[in-house]
């Protein structure tokens, strides 16, 4: 019994909504500064008919024919989203991190592990939300491609309801299965970065802002880079215009995963299957240093005010 009442101190601890709240605000405010080149990434990706292959031509075309503020379109969804998302992973992330680390020392495998684990926990959890911003947030959007049939929702609520009654509740976790392959992105982000921190503090005790932001930036380039293919048919999913199957959607879709990369390959060739990394690396890289920034600065205060060891 008292096993397992240190187990529940330990997850049901302040610390770990401290990381929780950081991870979240920090996330928050990134994506809301970087926000524009993830519109970019995010048409480039599901547009195949678009000309434009680089992100400054495609937002200049979405400024000149939606208007100065159509970067920013479907903002408040994304940001909700993102912000449960990252409280969710965080607080998983340094829950099961503070279980393992009792007695044991730490490294790049139980970095891995415990991000991939996290990083399930989050998926199965917030797929819907995802979902739900990524429709709205191409809504009104100017396609050159055909056979994307235009959405009309009023706001959060009304997509939920409108993707439950015409698609069925298991539209809502369109694009899980690579979603669950992609869990391996943040948990590469995690251990590249943690990996560089516990490096970095061997030779000082607190890492400056420049370093932060390096080794954040650093680890977000070589996962995004990595995972970059799978992200792409996940948005594609997500968005739902691809003439597949309700099942072929949803958990379980390997079939489909591998039917959208030899589609791309087929329409665009290999260097398709990047097709919009310029953008996503670009916003991904700066958002996820920017994030790491806040979120150590922010927890490190917290801690430090509460008294409360880190």
């Amino acid at each position: 019994m008292g096993s397992l009442e240190s187990v529940t101190s330990s997850v049901l601890s302040y610390e770990n909504v401290v990381h929780a709240m950081s991870g979240a605000v920090g996330g928050v405010t990134a994506m809301s500064l970087f926000y524009p080149l993830d519109t970019a990434r995010l048409i480039l990706q599901v547009d195949d008919q678009r000309k434009s292959r680089n992100t400054a031509a495609v937002l200049m075309e979405i400024i000149k024919e939606e208007g100065l503020l159509a970067p920013y379109r479907g903002w408040f969804p994304v940001i909700s989203s993102l912000c449960c998302s990252n409280f969710v992973y965080f607080y998983t992330y340094n829950s099961l991190k503070t279980l393992w680390a009792k007695g044991n020392v730490p490294n790049t495998g139980k970095d891995l592990t415990v991000g991939f684990i996290a990083g399930v926990v989050n998926v199965l959890l917030t797929t819907p939300l995802w979902v739900v911003n990524t429709r709205l947030k191409l809504q009104g959007a100017k396609f050159r491609d055909d056979d994307i049939v235009p959405t009309k929702y009023t706001g959060i609520t009304d997509a939920f309801q409108k993707i439950l009654q015409q698609e069925g509740v298991m539209a809502l976790w369109n694009g899980t299965f690579p979603s669950l392959l992609l869990v391996f992105n943040p948990a590469i982000q995690f251990m590249f970065y943690e990996a560089l921190k516990r490096q970095l503090l061997r030779r000082q005790t607190e890492l400056s802002s420049l370093e932060v932001f390096v080794i954040g930036a650093i680890a977000k380039a070589i996962a995004t880079t990595v995972t970059y293919p799978l992200q792409t048919v996940q948005s594609v999913l997500r968005f739902g215009h691809e003439k597949l199957n309700p099942e072929q959607r949803t958990m379980g879709s390997l079939r489909s995963v591998i039917y959208l990369l030899k589609q791309r390959v087929r329409r665009l060739g290999y260097l398709g299957l990047y097709k919009g990394l310029e953008a996503k690396l670009l916003q991904t890289v700066l958002t996820a240093a920017l994030m790491f920034l806040v979120y150590e600065k922010l927890s490190s205060l917290t801690f430090r005010l509460m008294g409360l060891k880190q």
